[in-house]
This record gives C-alpha cells, sequence and structure tokens, in this order.
C-alpha cells in the first residue's frame, strides 16, 4: 500500500492557477512534514524563471532542456527558509500532454539530484525509522490529471510506488509549535596546517563537533522531561474542529552536556593553531508537528534539526556575502569581527505555521520581501516581518605570535618526551606487578 499526502487546498488552487500559465512546462517545489501515518504538503512552489537570452526552438519542446543545477539551488535555498518539522517532500511537474510521456523520469532524476543536494549541507542524517520517500507529483495542463507516486531517496535502485493526494482544508490551523533559545558560545581552532583561507570548512567541521552535543542534549518541554514514546499531547486539551490559526505552542529548554559520560573513553591531543573562530550569541529555535497525535520524539527531532541548520544556515549565509563582496581568496590573515545574519518569521495566511528567513542590519525590508516573492512566490507585508534576536556573531582571531619552527619542534620534542614517560610508566608498573605476584608465589610456598 502507498503512502497518503494530506494537502492543504490552497496548494491545489495554486497548481490550478500554475496550469493555465504553463508553456509548455513548469517545475517546482513540494514543502510539508512525513509522519509513520500520513505525510503533509502544506505549499507547492514554483521553481524561478531564470533569466536568459531567448533562443529560437526548432522542433517540439523536450524535458531535456530541464535545468537540474537550477532547481537543486532553489530547494537549497527553500530548505534554509524552513523552520524545524518542514522539509521539501518533494517536486511536482505542470506539463502540456506532448510532455507526459517523459515527465516521471524527469521527476525521479529530480527528487534524487534535490536530495543529495540537501543531504550535503545538513549536518545531521536521516534516522533509520524515519519515512524516506519523496513524492513525484505530475500534472497535465491540458486535462488537469493529477499522477501522485514516491521514490526512496535512500535506495538509488528504487522504483515508483502509487501514492493517494488527497486535498483537505485549514490543515495546519491547528499545528503545534515549539521554541526555544540557545545560548552559543562554539570555539572552533584552526590548525596551522589549514589554509587560511579555508575558514568554512574548519568552521563546518567545529559545528559538526557542536551538533553531536545538541543531539545528546536533554531537552525540557514546558519544564518537564517527557517519554519519547508518549504523546506529545497527553495531558493536554486537543483543538479539534478548529479552522481559524491557532498555535499551542511549547516553551522548550535545552540543557547541554558539559563533558561526556563516564563510559565514555576521550582522549587529549595537542595541535598547533593558527589561530580561533569564535560565535557568540543567542538563537531563537522553532520547530512545527502536525496535530495527529504526534510523539514527542517527533516534535524534539523537529527542534533539534532546526538549532542545528539555523546556526549551520547562517554561518554559510555569510561565508557566501564575504565572498561575494571580498572575493574568494584573502591573503592576510587578520582578526576579522563579523555579525551574523539575524533570523526572522513570516506567517502564512490561515496557518498556524511561520515561514523563516535571515537579515544583515544593512538589509531593507523590501529585500526580504523580493526574496520570499522569487524562492517561496509568496506576498509579504513589511509588517507582517518579526525578527526574532539581537545579534551573533564571528569572530576569527589568528594567533599573534606564530610558533617559530624552533617552538614547534620544541613542542614536538616535549610531546614525545610526555608519550615517552607515559610508556615508561606502564612498563615501571608492569615490572611492579610482575614482582608483586612472584614474592606473593615465594610467601605462599614458604
Amino acid at each position: 500500500m502507498g503512502r497518503t499526502y494530506l494537502v492543504e487546498e490552497g496548494v491545489g488552487q495554486y497548481l490550478t492557477e500554475l496550469s493555465t500559465k504553463v508553456k509548455p512546462y513548469v517545475t517546482g517545489l513540494l514543502i510539508g512534514q512525513c509522519s509513520p501515518q500520513r505525510d503533509y504538503v502544506i505549499r507547492a512552489v514554483r521553481t524561478p524563471p531564470k533569466e536568459q537570452p531567448q533562443e529560437e526552438s526548432v522542433g517540439p519542446p523536450k524535458l531535456a532542456s530541464l535545468d537540474e543545477e537550477w532547481i537543486t539551488t532553489h530547494a537549497s535555498q527553500v530548505s534554509r527558509m524552513l523552520p524545524g518539522g518542514l522539509l521539501v517532500v518533494g517536486v511536482f511537474m505542470v506539463a502540456t500532454p506532448e510532455l507526459a510521456k517523459d515527465g516521471q523520469n524527469a521527476l525521479r532524476k529530480l527528487i534524487f539530484s534535490v536530495e543529495k543536494s540537501l543531504s550535503k549541507r545538513r549536518l545531521w542524517k536521516l534516522a533509520e525509522e524515519e519515512v524516506s520517500d519523496r513524492a513525484a507529483l505530475q500534472i497535465c495542463s491540458a486535462t488537469k490529471k493529477v499522477v501522485c507516486r514516491t521514490y526512496d531517496v535512500q535506495d538509488p535502485k528504487s522504483s515508483a510506488k502509487p501514492a493517494d493526494w488527497k486535498y483537505q482544508s485549514a490543515l495546519t490551523a491547528s499545528w503545534l509549535a515549539l521554541g526555544c533559545t540557545v545560548n552559543v558560545n562554539i570555539h572552533i581552532p584552526l590548525l596551522a596546517t589549514s589554509p587560511n583561507h579555508d575558514l568554512e570548512k574548519n568552521t563546518k567541521n567545529g559545528l559538526n563537533r557542536w551538533s553531536k552535543q545538541i543531539e545528546d542534549s536533554v531537552f525540557l518541554i514546558n519544564g518537564q522531561v517527557k517519554d519519547e514514546d508518549t504523546e506529545l499531547l497527553e495531558g493536554q486539551k486537543k483543538l479539534r474542529g478548529n479552522t481559524q490559526p491557532s498555535t499551542q505552542f511549547s516553551d522548550v529548554k535545552v540543557l547541554t552536556q558539559l563533558c561526556q559520560g563516564a563510559s565514555a573513553r576521550s582522549t587529549a591531543m595537542v595541535q598547533v593553531c593558527s589561530g580561533s573562530i569564535n560565535l557568540r550569541g543567542a538563537v531563537k529555535c522553532r520547530a512545527y508537528v502536525h496535530n495527529n497525535k504526534p510523539k514527542v520524539k517527533e516534535a524534539i527531532q523537529a527542534l533539534k534539526r532546526d538549532i542545528i541548520n539555523t546556526l549551520s544556515d547562517r554561518c554559510e549565509i555569510l561565508f557566501e556575502d564575504l565572498i561575494l563582496n571580498e572575493g574568494p581568496q584573502k591573503r592576510n590573515f587578520e582578526r576579522e569581527y563579523h555579525v551574523l545574519p539575524q533570523r526572522l518569521f513570516v506567517p502564512v495566511a490561515g496557518s498556524s505555521v511561520m515561514l523563516s528567513d535571515y537579515k544583515f542590519g544593512d538589509e531593507a525590508a523590501g529585500e526580504i520581501q523580493e526574496r520570499f516573492v522569487e524562492m517561496l512566490d509568496q506576498p509579504v507585508q513589511a509588517e507582517d516581518i518579526h525578527i526574532a534576536e539581537d545579534i551573533s556573531t564571528v569572530d576569527i582571531c589568528p594567533v599573534t605570535d606564530s610558533p617559530s619552527d624552533t617552538q614547534q619542534a620544541q613542542l614536538t620534542k616535549a610531546t614525545l618526551l610526555l608519550k615517552l614517560q607515559q610508556n615508561m610508566g606502564l612498563v615501571v608498573a608492569a615490572a611492579v606487578a610482575v614482582l608483586a605476584s612472584i614474592f606473593s608465589f615465594n610467601y605462599f610456598s614458604d
């Protein structure tokens, strides 16, 4: 039996409007949430038109001209604007009858390309029990016929499976929201052996280590530790039959472990560093989950991923901005102080869900409005843009006095001596143990 997709009615209206304008086809993304029982689609977003010189086409149109790189880039940009719990759950194509035959093959290729692009950016991995099916929706612009199939993105050889596509009004009117503020103070050393300009790679490595701390953290929901397998709404009144947007909000506290557990072994390592990157600030995080008996595990997982994504995305945006303004190569490694983009939230009409974006201090509201239209095909009023937090910073510090070759040699010599002393200690301890056993044997023999 195939998967069932519950789809917001507004998505159907949006796709119908696109089908009247299509020449000869249009592609886009499906945004929603996956759950063990069923999946949800709350928005459809067309691929932005690409500005390019018009060429006279010879012969009938073909899907071979599909710009895969442009579509995957759009998916990466859109994923940054989604709070926790929301993701790209599939792709769609509205096409003329002449292109219907090749539509599913093109959609299959797009699904795997989009997932590959998105997974490269993630600092987390899909759990084994998670839903890995993604939707391929094909609509005929002439007959309006809808065909929905799914592919398992974890299996490159996956074949198409049929899926149900059902519209529902006020689908997200009473979804559940979780929010938290996470204080960030991350120190990332820059190894002397690393190229000075490779700050982005070093930052990502540091964030990878930090993300594991977040994964291992304890989450208090409204001041309580809840069992992962219990329902999130257990003991609370559920809003039934509600068609007006009404958010049930849970305040979450994140308790990060300061050190490893007693059972975990740690190894100290001495490394020569040329500087460090310091990330500091307080970041606002938010996640949404469906209201069909969601488990605590689903909610916490969605919020964890939002915490990890929001910091990773900001660093990506900052480095992209630096490359645009300063160029990809920077010769002098001097102290730099940067402000990370701030997070903002924008409401969705008729929904309790809010979408997200980031802005630098000098960005005007008009630029944010343009980005929402371009990326999400959604007009936004300036008064609906809510800045969620104060600024967070990135401090890139070089070592004031770089260690000379002599100093590095001394450090290496000291490290070797330390290891030699440790080994000598083991030898002495072993010798003492052997002597003790001999004396003990002689004593009892006498």
